[in-house]
């Protein structure tokens, strides 16, 4: 049952089919491979789109790529590349996910629902850097290991986009003794206590 409607989610009729696609795949999928824990499947409107939805609408209104890292179960970055599809502004979305299995599921659902994206089945730390406009991460790590990626694969004007939850302020807290960056916590509307943490301007201190 898809307890939502375009409306609710402010979304074109359009993107609304596709993310019915995407979720009964990503409902079909779950039963075989561990993309989401079976515990929040019925749960995959009101929880995992909308705070992917949230992610998405917490970026910039144009970009030319934005990666998403650890991609699992295309959480947020299918769901972005589903809404980037509306507009001509927004180009590029690769999910990079080194996990092969996971990886055949995100082209499965980029092919299904008929939006472009690109999957990079390679290890994040071995990836060659993506100068990404946008990048995003969704339950990967800690923050200390997220802005060593971003330090890697955002460009120097790019934001990052990591959602996290009710101890968010103690992993900035311990990211800042390494790390220095600009950051902005957009509260989540989906959780109580987590947010989608807004970052740029990184380097080592």
């Amino acid at each position: 049952m898809t307890p939502v409607s375009a409306e609710d989610l402010n979304v074109s009729r359009e993107t609304f089919d596709r993310l019915q696609c995407y979720a009964s795949l990503l409902e079909k999928w779950t039963l075989k491979i561990n993309l989401i824990s079976r515990s929040s499947v019925p749960f995959i409107w009101s929880r995992h789109i909308r705070d992917s939805l949230q992610v998405y609408r917490a970026g910039p209104d144009t970009f030319d790529s934005w990666v998403d890292l650890g991609s699992g179960g295309g959480l947020p970055g299918v769901v972005v590349a589903i809404l980037a599809a509306e507009s001509p502004a927004q180009k590029a979305v690769r999910l990079v996910e080194s996990d092969g299995r996971k990886a055949a599921f995100l082209r499965t659902a980029l092919r299904e629902t008929a939006v472009p994206g690109s999957v990079i089945c390679e290890r994040i730390e071995a990836l060659s850097p993506q100068n990404a406009d946008v990048l995003s991460a969704r339950a990967l790590a800690d923050l200390k290991t997220l802005l060593g990626f971003a330090d890697r694969h955002l460009s120097p004007t790019g934001v990052a986009l990591f959602s996290k939850g009710a101890t968010w302020e103690k992993e900035v807290e311990e990211a800042r003794q390494e790390w220095s960056f600009s950051c902005q916590a957009v509260e989540s509307e989906t959780e109580k206590g987590s947010v989608i943490l807004k970052i740029g301007d990184i380097a080592r201190v």
